[in-house]
């Protein structure tokens, strides 16, 4: 157990942090899924829609550093193939 009054805070700020990036990721999360399940149904404009708004949001979670900026580009990479061979 942490002894200090700075180890004491980093521990309920990493908490707290920790919060919210699993907030963020599991908003992400949510943005690719409709990429994908637009795709598993065949709607290519419905897939084009959802991944011109999941661009931004891959973007702001590497801006907020909740994720690789290689992951996120990798993920669109791979979602803009699916969309492209609809």
């Amino acid at each position: 157990m942490a002894n200090t009054p700075q180890a004491k805070k980093r521990i309920r700020r990493n908490n707290r942090r920790a919060e919210i990036n699993g907030a963020r990721m599991s908003r992400i999360r949510g943005f690719v899924k409709k990429v994908e399940t637009a795709c598993e149904a065949g709607d290519k404009d419905a897939a084009q829609t959802a991944l011109k708004i999941a661009q931004p949001e891959l973007a702001r979670g590497v801006a907020r550093g909740v994720m690789h900026k290689n992951t996120a580009s990798r993920k669109l990479s791979r979602l803009t193939k699916r969309v492209a061979a609809l």
